[in-house]
């Protein structure tokens, strides 16, 4: 019988590394992160392709800024479609890659709903990743002005998902 500490444990073998590594192909993502209880991995895709997997103490993780929308149209825009890309209040950000659900279930209600207001205790909505369903918490008060996200679509690391105010 092996004998493992409990780092590894917590760590990814192969086959769920090659999942994860299917799962960013499936949903076209250039980065991946992850971090679980002292274990952090980061997959890259690219030239410059160098995975990281650490067993270190767990870390704070900076959020990445959202991601800055297609204008509508080839032109200049119109002040109507220019304030449409311009956030306004907190967002509540994705914490990892998987797919979005906006209730438990299919015959639930929704978490949330626009006009609700939440507090940091609050679960929002569940993100699924490598077939573990994971509740996510507003970790800010405010009140939902916008669900930016369709259910059941994938979402990526640091994208915004819910908009507060």
């Amino acid at each position: 019988m092996r004998e493992t500490s409990p780092q590894q444990e917590d760590a990814l073998d192969l086959k769920e590394i090659k999942e994860l590594i299917a799962l960013m192909k499936k949903n076209d993502l250039s980065v991946f992160k992850m971090e679980k209880e002292g274990f952090k991995i980061t997959l890259k895709k690219g030239g410059d392709f160098q995975p990281m997997i650490s067993t270190a103490a767990p870390m704070h993780v900076a959020h990445a800024a959202p991601m800055a929308a297609p204008s509508a149209a080839a032109g200049a825009p119109t002040e109507a479609t220019a304030a449409a890309h311009v956030p306004s209040g907190k967002e509540i950000i994705s914490p990892m890659v998987g797919t979005f659900y906006t209730a438990a279930s299919p015959e639930s209600a929704p978490y949330v709903e626009v006009g609700q207001e939440v507090t940091a205790d609050t679960v929002v909505c569940i993100i699924e990743a490598m077939k573990v369903m994971n509740e996510i918490k507003a970790e800010m008060s405010g009140t939902i002005t916008e669900i930016l996200i369709e259910n059941g679509k994938p979402v990526q690391f640091g994208q915004p998902l819910f908009r507060l105010k």
